[in-house]
């Protein structure tokens, strides 16, 4: 089947373009371009060989000639986006530079959605991902820990923030299609709750809710997670 590999391979390590014939038309990054639009309009399952082909304007069989697998193509999109990440001059304060790192993620992934779907180990070593790897380090040097743990906690922060947004993003597609909004489906949810908890069948969970339900809000569950998170590579003293 054409576009498949029978061996792994890394498209960063191969040419733009296979074949002979006439200068490239495309770039990879028109390519990504292309598939990025498409995928923000109308969600990562719309993008095709075939319908990234039909926006380029080229027949189908000749993208391959650029992109072998629809694998290649995603890791195109994941770098083309990853090129949005900002990277700055860290101040010193490792942990307010990775809650920034954080926040910018967290962003980018709302404005596009489907990259929560794509976040993966293996793409992690794309030309701009690799810039942004080099930057969260940069941002970690104040950190007294050695680079294998400050590689774990940007694996865990990405893996925090890609999970946190992914329900995020979950909860508000549900909402979109309800013919009735988020406040009233909480009202009739939380008394069904308080009903069920003030029967005594749930003592501990009656216990927890009086005396502290914690934060109710997206904004200060995030918080909540990265400050926890966080507090894990503190150094002890």
């Amino acid at each position: 089947m054409a576009g498949k590999a029978a061996e792994p391979g890394v498209i960063w390590a191969r040419p733009e373009r296979t074949g002979r014939g006439p200068k490239p038309a495309y770039t990879r990054a028109d390519i990504a371009a292309a598939a990025v639009r498409i995928a923000d309009a109308e969600g990562l399952d719309a993008v095709s060989m075939r319908r990234v082909a039909g926006e380029l304007g080229c027949g189908t069989m000749s993208l391959y000639n650029y992109v072998p697998r629809k694998e290649d193509l995603h890791e195109l999109m994941v770098d083309a986006v990853s090129a949005e990440h900002e990277l700055w001059e860290p101040g010193g304060d490792w942990r307010a530079e990775m809650r920034r790192v954080a926040q910018q993620t967290r962003a980018l992934m709302h404005r596009h959605p489907w990259l929560t779907r794509l976040m993966s180990p293996v793409y992690g070593f794309s030309p701009n991902a690799l810039r942004y790897l080099e930057h969260c380090l940069a941002c970690l040097d104040p950190l007294n820990a050695p680079y294998g743990m400050k590689m774990q906690l940007v694996g865990m922060l990405n893996g925090c923030v890609t999970s946190y947004v992914a329900t995020e993003l979950a909860g508000a597609e549900r909402t979109r299609s309800l013919p009735w909004t988020q406040e009233q489906e909480n009202a009739v949810r939380i008394a069904y709750l308080g009903s069920q908890v003030a029967t005594g069948a749930y003592p501990r969970l009656a216990a927890a809710f009086t005396e502290d339900p914690g934060p109710i809000d997206l904004e200060g569950a995030f918080e909540l997670m990265l400050n926890r998170m966080l507090d894990a590579f503190e150094p002890k003293n």
